[in-house]
């Protein structure tokens, strides 16, 4: 049983809201902000990234990103932070006020490519002369 205490759901605030979260999604995979891909070499390197293991693809707010699906090193087997006292500014810096909990972070986004056969399908709807080469 988690260590995390039953508080009734009337209570939540954002301070207490991880005490509900039973499937943690935060500190599992990072995001880095990739240039925009524009021509068929882009998106095909892009497809080499996605074929390797837990690398996604996505478009949120009018810019791309690559995501690792890849836990922090930190993180403890109830979700809670390992080094909190310590943790990085970039940790410090995140809000819970809408996070995962709430609702999967892909829902939102424009455009979201779990891997190679989903982003081989918007290649060859966006670059209908896809499979010619040479680019």
């Amino acid at each position: 049983m988690s260590a995390r205490k039953m508080i009734p759901v009337e209570a939540m605030t954002p301070e207490t809201k991880c005490d509900y979260c039973t499937n943690s999604r935060c500190c599992t995979y990072i995001s880095q902000e990739i240039d925009t891909p524009v021509s068929k070499v882009d998106f095909d390197f892009l497809l080499w990234q996605v074929s390797h293991r837990d690398i996604k693809v996505y478009k949120d707010e009018g810019s791309w990103y690559l995501m690792a699906d890849n836990p922090c090193n930190h993180i403890q087997p109830d979700g809670r932070c390992g080094i909190y006292e310590d943790r990085p500014q970039i940790c410090r810096d995140y809000s819970n006020d809408y996070c995962e909990f709430d609702e999967p972070a892909e829902n939102g986004f424009e455009l979201y490519f779990d891997g190679y056969e989903s982003l081989l399908a918007y290649c060859k709807k966006r670059f209908k002369r896809w499979g010619q080469r040479p680019y």
